[in-house]
């Protein structure tokens, strides 16, 4: 389920960063930033269900900061 949602965040993500990128648009790019974040957010939960806490811990400062 959690890897569903990581890939399903990542696809929007990067859409709308090649939209940006290809239409020299921006007005998506808080949208992107937000679901990039949310993808680094699954990825902490992620490994955080794999006994990697460190790397958990990183993903979800990460996503904070986003």
């Amino acid at each position: 389920m959690l890897k569903t949602i990581r890939i399903l965040f990542s696809i929007v993500g990067i859409s709308l960063a090649l939209y940006g990128f290809i239409t020299k648009d921006y007005k998506f790019q808080a949208y992107m930033i937000l679901f990039l974040g949310l993808m680094m957010l699954i990825m902490g939960t992620q490994e955080f269900q794999h006994q990697k806490k460190c790397t958990g811990w990183l993903l979800i400062i990460i996503c904070l900061f986003l």
